[in-house]
């Protein structure tokens, strides 16, 4: 027992070691273009197809719900706990003060995928990838407190498990190439999910009541176009800058 006790306590330690590593700032590795190409066409394949998206799709969900719930928790609002449906569907439940703080959290869900990959694609791009995967390590941990269903779960321990492996054994060139390609990934996820949104109040209205749009727009008695267009600028603001670090990762 208490060998077994000591191997845990190296092996925490080791990762926490690992976890503070990678918030040294790095070089920022050279993307020759057939590597950037390799990344782009990685992220497309993770994103695009039906096949890979089922999965892929439900790490984006993932990160919309926790763009929620970070908004809950920037107002004020207390989380207790969301879910995750194998269709892709969510549910945050918290509770605060109703008007600004509700509203700031309906609507940080669409964009935050969209967010975070500009992020993730700039933390490539100024040599901070480790301290990006650092951080994603230990927000998918936290973020188990707060599941409440078995499908969230499996998706944020096989996230986890995935972030834990790159921040131990993985060299930091392979880091910067797996943070770009997840950030490339979650921006075209988001622009993915937008046009699902979007079709919903055009097509689909019959599933209305799954919209970020229209619950905000009953909650705040204005049109679901204002909340679609605010959606849209942000995804598709966070996606143009990506691309345009990208291009100047290519041509440096």
């Amino acid at each position: 027992m208490t060998n077994a006790t000591e191997q845990l306590g190296n092996a925490a330690t080791t990762w926490w070691q690992a976890v503070l590593a990678g918030f040294s700032r790095t070089e920022v590795p050279s993307f020759p273009p057939a590597l950037l190409l390799g990344i782009l066409a990685a992220a497309i394949v993770l994103s695009i197809p039906r096949v890979t998206w089922r999965w892929f799709g439900l790490y984006v969900t993932f990160v919309h719900e926790l763009g929620h719930a970070f908004a809950a928790l920037m107002t004020g609002r207390v989380v207790h706990g969301l879910k995750i449906g194998l269709d892709h569907s969510g549910q945050l439940v918290s509770s605060g003060r109703r008007g600004f703080s509700a509203t700031w959290s309906g609507f940080w869900g669409y964009p935050a995928p969209a967010v975070v990959g500009l992020a993730l694609v700039w933390s490539v791009s100024a040599g901070w990838a480790g301290a990006a995967a650092s951080i994603g390590a230990l927000t998918l941990l936290l973020a188990l407190l707060f599941l409440r269903n078995f499908t969230g779960i499996a998706v944020a321990l096989a996230s986890a498990a995935v972030a834990q492996c790159l921040v131990m054994f993985a060299t930091p060139e392979t880091v910067s190439w797996a943070v770009l390609a997840l950030g490339i990934a979650l921006g075209v996820g988001s622009v993915r999910d937008f046009f699902k949104v979007a079709a919903v109040h055009t097509r689909r209205r019959n599933m209305l009541a799954s919209s970020d749009a229209y619950l905000l727009a009953q909650a705040t008695r204005t049109p679901s176009f204002l909340w679609l267009t605010g959606f849209a600028v942000v995804i598709f603001s966070a996606a143009a800058a990506s691309g345009w670090l990208v291009w100047g990762m290519l041509a440096r």
